[in-house]
């Protein structure tokens, strides 16, 4: 039922009108004609019949006076956070899966429960488990009512020791989508605590986030190649990476029954060693090559002949075979320009540096590659940034698959995607893993991390799926935004829902679930006293 202006001539009149169907069509009946709108508003009819009405509009009511402060306001509690990405939860498998395998340890407490939400307290806050209960105080997450912070220690715990069987009743919960993989990305990282680390896995290694001072561990990631997590795994920190990869793909292999499967790393894999491993086991392989350090790249792949063929936006590439071992050299003209023209700028930079102090160039990082000492004498090495500019928007791929050179090269600029990946990883573990005794929870709390990600990469390729481009930091925001209030009118209680903001509605969607309803009477039973 709704109102409607209906013209006649030159006059309009208001009308009460429904819809009703009838068979097949629906078509509008008239209730009644209150009257021209222009003798009603200057009666002030119009605005006396919507004070009559509005008091049998409840839903009207209530908003009206809440927003003039008229009503007693009680609790406040963010629901957005778990309305969304509960459905997630649900659609990847994680509840029934860790529902399952909790079952049998019999815990006092909703391990699940409590898992689910460290998960969404690291997707919007990070933090330590003492802050994700904390958290819990002004966001609804069923059944975490009665959790406090051993309860969120022990899940820790069980859920480094059992990391493995989740992972894997998670594959096989969504088997379809990896049944054809054909690709997988594996890079690695390291991620640094204070403390100990553990029993074993706090050590001291090669620090990608440059803090050799402190104890790490090595994380590993294996993506498929729609950028899906499928498995991590956690290192000592002295581990090296050239030691990860051909044990991983073996695990994998064996783990989740991948058949055939291509394994796309950086150059930080590709040595000797490996490249021998995984040609003796007969997996396949797409690895970056360290250009400078290599002999064969250096002087044989970069100084062989012949046309590139572009294969993509900014891509050329070019195969080169030297005695059966298969090289892509690949080039990217945009890349090349930027390299070029920041040497320039160094050694720019550089010529103004020398005549003013040169020996005290000699340590800095930037400008050392460019410089020869000859005796007391410091100048510009000429051949030195000649060599250099060989290597201008190049980069070197060795594979023993049977894909073409445009897909090997193109394929391994998605390893972009494990890149990305640690980004948001080390994001969510903002405030890292502090004075844990056991590895099983430092492993767990990197888990945490994990199960967050392969959330976030569903929610995006549904908002992909409907061609919604969204900043994560708007999804965050507007679904943070999102609460019920509890509010009194009389003897009776309601739970008013704020105003959909933003992105937030989008997402809703996207997650398959349903928009709240903008006000709801809470049932005598529930009340509160």
């Amino acid at each position: 039922m709704f109102i409607r202006v209906k013209k006649s001539d030159s006059y309009r009149y208001l009308q009460i009108v429904q819809n009703r169907r009838e068979g097949a069509r629906v078509v509008q009946e008239v209730i009644a004609t209150l009257g021209r709108v222009e003798k009603l508003q200057a009666g002030g009819d119009i605005d006396a019949l919507t004070r009559s009405l509005s008091r049998f509009a409840v839903k009207v009511r209530i908003v009206g006076e809440h927003r003039a402060k008229a009503l007693e306001a009680g609790s406040v509690i963010k629901t957005g956070p778990a309305l969304a990405f509960g459905r997630l939860w649900e659609q990847v498998g994680a509840d029934r899966v860790i529902s399952g395998l909790a079952g049998g340890r019999r815990f006092s407490f909703p391990a699940e429960r409590i898992i689910f939400g460290s998960v969404l307290h690291r997707l919007f806050e990070s933090g330590s488990d003492r802050s994700a209960e904390k958290w819990f105080r002004d966001v609804k997450v069923e059944g975490l009512e009665d959790a406090s912070l051993h309860h969120y220690y022990r899940a820790m715990r069980w859920l480094g020791e059992t990391k493995d069987e989740i992972e894997e009743k998670l594959y096989h919960h969504s088997r379809d989508l990896f049944s054809q993989a054909s690709l997988a990305f594996f890079d690695t990282t390291s991620f640094y605590f204070y403390g100990r680390g553990g029993e074993t896995l706090g050590r001291y290694g090669h620090s990608k986030d440059h803090r050799p001072d402190l104890r790490q561990a090595v994380v590993g990631a294996v993506l498929t190649e729609k950028g899906r997590p499928l498995s991590c795994e956690i290192y000592p920190g002295n581990n090296a990476d050239a030691k990860s990869l051909v044990p991983e793909a073996e695990r994998m292999s064996s783990r989740f029954g991948l058949k055939r499967v291509c394994w796309v790393s950086d150059s930080g894999m590709a040595s000797e060693g490996v490249i021998d491993s995984l040609e003796a086991r007969k997996l396949e392989y797409i690895l970056g090559c360290r250009m400078r350090r290599v002999k064969e790249v250096r002087e044989e792949v970069l100084g062989r002949g012949g046309r590139y063929r572009e294969v993509a936006e900014n891509l050329l590439v070019k195969e080169v075979q030297i005695e059966g071992r298969r090289y892509i050299l690949c080039h990217n003209p945009e890349q090349a320009k930027k390299d070029t023209a920041d040497r320039a700028s160094i050694l720019e930079a550089l010529e103004e540096a020398l005549s003013k102090n040169a020996k005290g160039l000699i340590g800095n990082k930037g400008y050392r590659r460019y410089v020869k000492i000859e005796r007391e004498t410091v100048r510009i090495d000429e051949e030195a940034a000649k060599e250099d500019a060989r290597y201008d928007g190049k980069f070197v791929l060795r594979t023993n698959s049977l894909l073409s050179a445009e897909e090997v090269a193109v394929q391994y600029k998605r390893l972009l995607l494990v890149e990305q990946f640690f980004r948001a990883a080390k994001s969510l573990l903002e405030t890292r893993p502090v004075y844990h005794k056991y590895d099983a929870t430092i492993r767990g709390h990197i888990f945490v991390s994990f199960l967050a990600l392969l959330l976030r990469h569903e929610l995006e390729e549904r908002l992909k799926s409907r061609s919604w481009k969204l900043e994560w930091a708007d999804v965050i925001r507007d679904l943070g935004s999102l609460y019920e209030v509890e509010v009194r009118e009389g003897a009776e209680l309601y739970l008013l829902r704020s105003e959909l903001r933003g992105v937030c509605g989008k997402v809703l969607q996207a997650a398959g679930v349903a928009i709240p309803l903008a006000l709801k009477q809470i049932e005598c039973s529930a009340k509160k006293v």
